[in-house]
């Protein structure tokens, strides 16, 4: 069970200051931005320009998911474990939202296909 605290931390966590962290992930893993972007897009239905304004903007987490245009219906196909925990049975749809990303971003390092990624 993921401390409720260190939960709350998360949600206020920028957006900006964790997305270096993913695109360094991915590039590590000869993956590149674009295809950092096109995951996150894809889950949020934010477009390119939505996703550096929300940089620029430096929101947290919890604005991030709540201004999302249009969260993917697939992403429910999202399954498997992110930091010890079964993505599909987390309780808080934050939390969740979160762990989702940091999913498809783990995918994404770790060479799977952008189609398998992308649920298609």
């Amino acid at each position: 069970m993921e401390d409720l605290n260190m939960s709350h931390k998360v949600f206020k966590m920028s957006f900006a200051s964790i997305y270096p962290h993913y695109v360094t992930k991915v590039e590590k893993k000869n993956r590149t931005r674009d295809e950092l972007d096109e995951v996150i897009c894809w889950l949020t239905g934010y477009s390119l320009a939505g996703l550096a304004q929300v940089i620029d903007d430096k929101i947290d987490l919890e604005a991030f998911f709540e201004q999302a245009p249009a969260m993917n219906p697939n992403a429910e196909l999202i399954t498997g474990v992110i930091c010890g925990v079964r993505v599909e049975e987390i309780g808080d749809p934050l939390m969740q939202k979160i762990r989702y990303m940091d999913k498809l971003v783990d995918e994404l390092a770790k060479g799977k296909a952008m189609e398998k990624i992308l649920r298609k």
